[in-house]
């Protein structure tokens, strides 16, 4: 079993925590800074579902069985798969929403390519990351060096990294924004309700809008 399937509920209410449920909301905020109208969203990796009806992001593909259950109680419509193999045609979305799972997945430019290819033309792609040139990726890269069991999991990508995969394939960058710009913890609610323009390496989470 993944420890995504094993840690699900633990997972979910960690957005019940102190600091977990005013990242959400700030991390949250961001997101709909970029998203926009829209009329028919997938969000890939979309774990327990929590942002994917904040946004009204309707469909959500994830590996996780266990995650993928509780999205559904959240009234995602919810596909088991892989970001780098979508099971829908071309052109079924007017939006993908990717929160922190390209830092997860075993192929970000392939799942980058796959939101491309079921983007109808003049789509969004809306990212939230972690880049690692973020102060915070070292927080958390450290939290896997003690053993974290989702932490270790991960691997966090320069932002440049992330545009030439945006680039190469074939999306253009529109606008970035930066929050959660404080010093790096995750026991007290956030402090700063600051949204930057830009990307702004003291900011723990970066928000991509790309067509």
């Amino acid at each position: 079993m993944s420890p995504f399937d094993r840690l699900a509920l633990r997972y979910d209410l960690w957005y019940e925590k102190p600091f977990g449920k005013s990242a959400f909301e700030l991390e949250s905020r961001c997101l709909q800074k970029l998203t926009g109208e829209f009329r028919r969203g997938l969000e890939v990796g979309v774990g327990t579902g929590r942002f994917a009806q904040k946004l009204g992001v309707e469909f959500g593909i994830d590996p996780s069985l266990e995650m993928l259950k509780i999205a559904r109680s959240r009234g995602v419509k919810v596909v088991q798969g892989i970001g780098e193999s979508l099971p829908f045609r071309e052109n079924s979305f007017d939006l993908v929403l990717i929160v922190v799972s390209i830092c997860f997945v075993k192929d970000p430019f392939g799942v980058i390519k796959e939101a491309r290819r079921v983007l109808e033309k003049g789509g969004k792609l809306l990212l939230g990351l972690i880049p690692r040139d973020s102060r915070w990726s070292s927080f958390y890269l450290q939290k896997a060096r003690e053993g974290h069991p989702i932490y270790r999991e991960a691997k966090f990508y320069p932002l440049v990294e992330i545009r030439k995969m945006l680039k190469e394939a074939g999306f253009e960058e529109k606008r970035t924004l930066s929050t959660l710009v404080e010093d790096p913890q995750d026991e007290k609610p956030v402090s700063s309700k600051e949204v930057r323009e830009g990307f702004d390496p003291l900011a723990g989470f970066t928000c991509i809008l790309a067509t």
